[in-house]
This record gives C-alpha cells, sequence and structure tokens, in this order.
C-alpha cells in the first residue's frame, strides 16, 4: 500500500476540504474536526462508510452531503460491515485486475459513534478484525447515544448523568466504569491501536496516518465532546478538551501489534479530574457533599490506570 507522507500545517491550510462545512452538526460539535482532519491527512482515495448517528444524519441530508469521496450509510451497528465488503470487493476485482487503475491506492475508513462501537455494533466491529479485514474503524466517541435523547452508552462514564441513567435523590448517575475498549480492540490483534485527541491535531493526523499506512484492521478511539449532552458552551469544545486530556480522564497513547504500547501525550501539569468535571453539566451534581466520594473514586481510577499505562511502556507488554 502507498504511502502519503504527513502533511504540513500549512498544507492542511491551504487544500481544499474533502470534508465539506455545509453540514447540521451542533454548533462546537468536535465530529466535524475530527473527520475533516482525517479526510485531509491523505490524498489517497478514500471509501468510507458511517454508522446511523449524529455524523451520518448531518451529512447526507438529501439531497446534499458533506463527503467529498466515496460515502456508504449503512445501518446503526454495520459500518465495519459495509466498508470491510467494499474492502474484499476491491482486494478481488484488484487480483482480477478489473479496475481501471489498479494502482491508484485506496484507503479504506469507517466511522461510528461510542452507541454503535461499544455497543450495538461491537459484534460486527469484532468480526471484522478477527477476518483481518485492511481498513481503518475510528470511534467519534462523545460517551452517549447523543442522536436518540442522550442515554448511556458502556462508554460513558462512571457518575455522569443521561437520560437513561439520571441523576436523584437516589441516584448520582451511571454507576458503572466506562468499558476500554482499546485495550478490548488489541487484544483482538489489531496491529495498530490509538486514543486520539481533536486538540492534539499534530498528535492525531499521525495516528491516522499510521493506521492508514498500516496492513490489516487498525481502531482509533477519538474523544469528541457533545456540546448538548456534556452541556457546555459550544465555544469551549477545545477547552474540553484540553481538560480531558490534561487530567488524564482520556489519556492518549498507541499500542502497536497488541502489546507495545506507547504514551502519546504527557502532561506537564495533571490537573484534579474535578477541573473537568466542574466544566459540564452533566457532572454537577456529583459536587453535592453527598456525592463528593464519587469524584474521589473517579480520581482514583484515573490514577490507578495511568500508572498501568505508564508499567506498560516501560515493560513493553
Amino acid at each position: 500500500m502507498a504511502i502519503t507522507s504527513i502533511k504540513n500545517l500549512k498544507e492542511f491550510s491551504t487544500n481544499n476540504d474533502r470534508f465539506e462545512g455545509a453540514h447540521t452538526l451542533c454548533p462546537g460539535c468536535a465530529h466535524s474536526m475530527i473527520v475533516r482532519e482525517l479526510m485531509n491527512c491523505t490524498d489517497d482515495n478514500l471509501v468510507i462508510s458511517s454508522n446511523t448517528g449524529c455524523l451520518e444524519v448531518s451529512t447526507a441530508v438529501y439531497p446534499f452531503t458533506s463527503w467529498d469521496t466515496s460515502w456508504i450509510h449503512i445501518g446503526f451497528e454495520n459500518a465495519a460491515t459495509a466498508v470491510t465488503g467494499a474492502e474484499a470487493m476491491h482486494k478481488a476485482r484488484k487480483k482480477k485486475g478489473t479496475l481501471k487503475d489498479n494502482d491508484a491506492p485506496v484507503k479504506f475508513v469507517a466511522f461510528g459513534g461510542d452507541g454503535s462501537t461499544y455497543d450495538i455494533g461491537f459484534q460486527w466491529l469484532s468480526g471484522a478484525v478477527e477476518r483481518g479485514h485492511d481498513f481503518t474503524y475510528i470511534c467519534l466517541d462523545n460517551e452517549n447515544y447523543a442522536n436518540t435523547g442522550g442515554q448511556r452508552s458502556s462508554a460513558t462514564p462512571i457518575g455522569a448523568t443521561t437520560s437513561t441513567a439520571q441523576a436523584g435523590t437516589h441516584s448520582y448517575g451511571k454507576k458503572e466504569k466506562k468499558k476500554d475498549l482499546v485495550a478490548i480492540m488489541a487484544a483482538h490483534g489489531a496491529p495498530y491501536v490509538a486514543q486520539l485527541a481533536p486538540n492534539k491535531w499534530k498528535s492525531m493526523a499521525k495516528g491516522f496516518q499510521k493506521a492508514l499506512e498500516t496492513e490489516g484492521p487498525c481502531f482509533i478511539n477519538t474523544v469528541s465532546p457533545c456540546t448538548t449532552e456534556w452541556r457546555f458552551d459550544p465555544k469551549d469544545t477545545i477547552l474540553l478538551t484540553d481538560l480531558a486530556t490534561d487530567t488524564l480522564m482520556f489519556p492518549l497513547y498507541e499500542i502497536i501489534d497488541g502489546h507495545e504500547l506507547n504514551i502519546l501525550y504527557r502532561p506537564k501539569n495533571v490537573l484534579k479530574v474535578e477541573d473537568y468535571l466542574g466544566a459540564q453539566g452533566r457532572y454537577k451534581h456529583l459536587f453535592k457533599p453527598e456525592n463528593r466520594h464519587v469524584i474521589d473514586q473517579i480520581q482514583k481510577n484515573i490514577n490507578e490506570y495511568w500508572e498501568m499505562l505508564q508499567r506498560r511502556e516501560e515493560a513493553r507488554i
């Protein structure tokens, strides 16, 4: 597969966007930042599939589309299935020599929200990775079912209030920890998995390019703050993302061939998690005296996970 070099800042800013801006995503939604960067970090031909979700319903309002590339919309759970079917067809046609330009590099990419990735579509994603298809799956992780009413998903962190895990007099919100999907995908044997964030755009671009250049199934989890369900001012999207990475609530790292772990960002000054929680309405209830213990538990979980990542990086296991 042909390798395309990482574009520099000037190239990013002067190239024509392959993801058009005339979509209906919420102001401040990070989805568009992430998708635009993926599409602009390579000049290769792209075949993209999207699960039903915020990205799909906001970028393809018939008869208009924001996608300046080949794009497939498929059911809530089946983005991985659709794009790997296209990948298998392309591989077969290339072998038969029936493509017009047999040497033109084509990259296959699927986008899904956390609901369709962590939950509804996990079986199909798992199967596609197990079969070894050559594609990249990117999860736009806004930690809830944002397109259908803000229900909790298995990506929703402990303590967050959602429409189906509400905080109240007898509940502090979701009680279960967030599923560690990056570790799960690494355990599948995917040659490249990573957790990235749009505030660290250079690192994100390099991670996207590594995935596109790596033969086989790759998985990337990207934090994508949701102004509507996280309840913050749309102008503060990158601030929220900075807080997510600087508190280590959303640590940035990659895992190569299932075992080699590299931390991609180490905050100079690690912030307390309450700085991140306090910037969002979905955690407002945790600052009541009766719920402060939940903040302490979240901080404890973060500290333990960060220590585990550092040990794995040092041991290369």
